[in-house]
Formats: structure tokens, sequence, C-alpha cells
């Protein structure tokens, strides 16, 4: 195993963390510790400049104010846009999802977006809560996605990004897609936090950071007792 640690960054929890997101950063520090690799976390605050060297880069939900904040200090910073340009893997939740866009709208206002994301995010009529599940892109290899959703948006993929999952359960980005991916970047409105009732998806940032095929096996009893439980809940609403 290599001494090189895993360099994990949690991006602005002072701003983007609702919902139990930083519950991400902690799960895929003990799903990497747990295999032997060494982990490094940062939690990079919104007055902090953002390192550009790190393997995995988190980002949570938020209210309109803090979204909009974080877009425009990510957009001066320039660090995270240097990060994935140098292949670094990024977890993006809700609000954090829609900023990775082209555009979203805050407090009724349309903001400009990092546009590391083929997607854009206006208002809906309704504001979606609840549970939320869907079926994984099959070229990712993932069982189906759990969370929770409580969002105001509606995002649109363009040409360069994927919908991470069609929706069985709940809204997403508009009732039939969920999330969105290209390259290393993973949008999605799943909160829970996402990681927790989706281990499998933390196991492929890992993947993607380390560059390893396949990583030794954990043992996911209480993990997958969960999923199984939301699933079904989600199922018989």
């Amino acid at each position: 195993m290599s001494t090189e640690s895993l360099r994990i960054v949690w991006i602005y929890p002072d701003l983007l963390s609702t919902y139990g997101d930083r519950g991400n950063l902690l799960i895929l520090a003990h799903r990497a510790a747990a295999r032997g690799i060494p982990v490094e976390t940062y939690e990079v605050r919104s007055d902090q400049q953002m390192p550009t060297s790190a393997d995995i880069y988190l980002i949570g939900g938020g209210e309109d104010g803090p979204q909009a904040l974080a877009a425009q200090r990510l957009l001066t910073d320039g660090g995270v846009h240097r990060a994935v340009n140098q292949g670094a893997a990024v977890l993006a939740i809700c609000a954090g999802y829609q900023l990775f866009g082209h555009s979203f709208f805050a407090k009724g206002a349309k903001c400009s977006g990092l546009g590391l994301l083929d997607i854009t995010s206006d208002r809906g009529v309704t504001r979606a809560v609840g549970e939320l599940r869907g079926d994984i892109d099959t070229r990712l290899g993932l069982p189906p996605l759990t969370g929770f959703e409580n969002h105001g948006g509606r995002t649109h993929l363009g040409a360069h990004a994927a919908p991470l999952a069609r929706v069985t359960a709940g809204v997403g980005n508009d009732g039939q897609t969920e999330g969105a991916w290209a390259g290393k970047i993973l949008g999605t409105y799943s909160h829970g936090p996402a990681l927790a009732r989706n281990p499998a998806i933390a196991d492929l940032l890992l993947r993607w950071s380390t560059g390893a095929d396949r990583l030794a096996p954990l043992d996911d009893t209480w993990a997958d007792r969960l999923r199984q439980e939301r699933l079904e809940a989600a199922s018989a609403v």
C-alpha cells in the first residue's frame, strides 16, 4: 500500500452544511482508513484559500444566501477549477450540486455557477421534500440510489452531463432524473448523508482517486440494513 495520503477537502462547511453533510467526509475517511489507505482531511472555510492538490472535494447543501456567496467566492478563488482540471473527484450535494452548474437561482435572482457540470437550475412550482430513490446509471456499476431531498430547485442537464439516476421515488432534478455526473464529478440532491445511505458511491470516489480497479470488501451489514429499510420506505410512499 502506498504511504502517500489520500487528501479529502470539505468545501466551505461554514456556508454549506445541512442535513448531516459532514457525514460524507467522515464516511469517506473511515472507508479509506479501514482499507489501510492513509487519509488527510481538510475543512476549508469560505475565508480560506482552496487547496488545489487534494484528491476528493466534497460540498454540501445550504440556504440561498450562503449558496450564492459560496459560488462567488469559489469563482474568485479558482482553486476548485484547478483541482478538477488536475483530475480531482467531486461529490456535490443539493445547493453544492446546483452551484457546480452554469447557473442557479437564489432569492429570486439568477446567479453564476462554477460551470464544471453542464447543468442549469431554476425554481420549481412546488418544493421537493421526502424520500428519494433512483436507478443509477449502469455505466457506474452501482446499486440504487437512496436519500432524502429537501429543495425548491429543478435542474436541467445539458449534452455534456448524464443523469446520475432515473427516479423511481421522489423528484430529484425534475421527477424523471436525479443528479448528474461527468468525468469524476458527481452531483445529487440526496442527503442522508448521501454516503451513509450509499457506501458504494463512497467506494467509487475512492477507486477514482486511488486508481484501484477494486477495493477490499468491508462489513456493510449495518449500512445494508439502513439502505434496505429506506428503499422500502420510499417504495411504500
